[in-house]
């Protein structure tokens, strides 16, 4: 008897990486895929990408995720220091300091936030199988957090060195995924992914540098941008899954906090996707005649 070419949608796995608000810009990518029949079996997400995965993975149309991106990623979640943590930093012995705890940013707002927004939910419940990513702050691997509640996860994955207090979760203490894998193609390829879209982004250097903080973000710029192009060249090399990369193009400048141009980040994630739309869908003809024909 002929093979027949199967009658599931064409599929994709969907891996986001670190930065920031420009992370929104899947939400437009999710859209175009969904707009062209194909399916997203499966989202990684890492550090700000963590939030627009599980937004993604939940099922939210691009309205509702834009929606809860404006409510959630707001510059008051940085606005109150951490005192205790920064007069640790100054007087270790005297103030007792310890690495579970220090963060220069309170992180009950953020914690709050997230709490609200997702409440209960857990990762292995989602429609669409999630994965969120952080760094074991003891040993620097990759996390690939599969199951338990939400919030937290997205939390450690979102916990950025010297801003936010590492995360203790499952025994082990977790800090930003961007640490260890700023584009976690990784976890993908480990779950069997033949067809990958990456949704990437390099760390911005600093315009002027006249702080200790902005000569912390630089180096920390400098840092994960290089991690990024190395852990992109050795994914591609070796291993056979086919990796789409979609950069959007932003012609405006995006700050940290620049939640007024969400949608135009989503827009510019749209029209990335969009160019990239017509080859993606040669590739998964090719790849569903090749398992046909298996």
């Amino acid at each position: 008897m002929a093979n027949t070419l199967p009658t599931a949608p064409p599929s994709v796995s969907l891996v986001i990486g670190s930065g920031s608000v420009k992370c929104a810009a899947a939400i437009g990518v999710a859209s175009v895929l969904r707009e062209a029949g194909i399916r997203i079996e499966r989202v990684v997400g890492c550090s700000g990408g963590a939030l627009f995965a599980t937004l993604i993975a939940m099922g939210h149309d691009a309205d509702t995720a834009r929606d809860m991106t404006l409510r959630l990623w707001t510059k008051d979640i940085t606005a109150r220091r951490n005192n205790h943590a920064l007069l640790s930093a100054l007087a270790p012995k005297l103030m007792g300091f310890k690495a579970s705890r220090f963060g220069l940013r309170d992180d009950r707002h953020i914690n709050r936030r997230l709490q609200e927004a997702f409440g209960d939910a857990r990762i292995e419940d989602m429609p669409v199988p999630l994965h969120i990513t952080a760094t074991n702050f003891m040993d620097g691997e990759l996390v690939d957090l599969s199951r338990g509640p939400v919030a937290p996860a997205i939390r450690a994955s979102l916990a950025i060195p010297f801003a936010f207090a590492p995360v203790e979760l499952d025994g082990q203490l977790l800090v930003d995924g961007y640490v260890s894998d700023p584009l976690p193609l990784s976890v993908a390829i480990k779950h069997g992914a033949r067809v990958i879209v990456a949704v990437g982004f390099e760390s911005p250097m600093m315009e002027e540098i006249g702080s200790a903080g902005r000569f912390a973000m630089q180096l920390s710029s400098i840092m994960s941008n290089n991690l990024l192009r190395a852990r992109y060249a050795f994914n591609s090399v070796a291993h056979h899954a086919e990796v789409i990369t979609i950069i959007p193009e932003f012609k405006k400048r995006i700050r940290l906090f620049d939640t007024d141009k969400v949608p135009y980040i989503i827009e510019a994630g749209t029209q990335a996707a969009r160019e990239q739309i017509g080859y993606l869908r040669r590739l998964l003809d090719q790849d569903r005649a090749i398992a046909a024909a298996a």
